[in-house]
């Protein structure tokens, strides 16, 4: 058994323990259950939960949430649009999130998927300064996806 300062009370039975604790105000909580024999602590309850919750909160605050923006390009995609879905990628990538580029084919395209790889390589190449491929363009249905991640500098 452990007091509340820390220091160690030793082996005592459950009754004493309790009584302990009763006395103090405060609660018997099992620290070690599968420690032979098991570890008790004697401390308020409410307020190690209360410090628990708060640690967790703060933990939550501190942590980020990378999310997945999506930019979708289509293979005639003229160089005007193409630079300002680019400068929407790079500024995706330097927010900390990653950035899903989506090649979108139709009807005829679809025999012509070379331009629109083309045109992702492009687009690798333009934001080569601010992010790496995570994933190489790969193929689903009429789309080619690719996706990228920021450079961590």
């Amino acid at each position: 058994m452990i007091a509340p300062d820390g220091n160690q009370l030793g082996i005592l039975p459950t009754e004493q323990a309790l009584q302990q604790a009763y006395s103090m105000n405060l609660d018997l909580v099992e620290v070690a259950p599968e420690a032979r024999p098991p570890v008790c602590r004697i401390m308020d309850y409410g307020k190690f939960r209360y410090e628990q919750s708060k640690k967790a909160r703060e933990a939550k605050k501190k942590q980020t949430v990378i999310e997945l923006k999506e930019i979708k390009l289509r293979p005639k995609t003229e160089e005007h649009d193409f630079q300002f879905k680019a400068r929407h990628a790079e500024r995706f990538l330097k927010e900390g999130n990653k950035a899903k580029i989506t090649m979108m084919f139709r009807g005829r395209e679809m025999v012509r998927m070379d331009r629109g790889k083309a045109l992702l390589e492009r687009f690798v190449e333009a934001l080569k300064d601010s992010g790496v491929v995570e994933q190489a363009p790969k193929i689903e249905g009429r789309n080619m996806t690719l996706i990228l991640a920021p450079k961590h500098s």
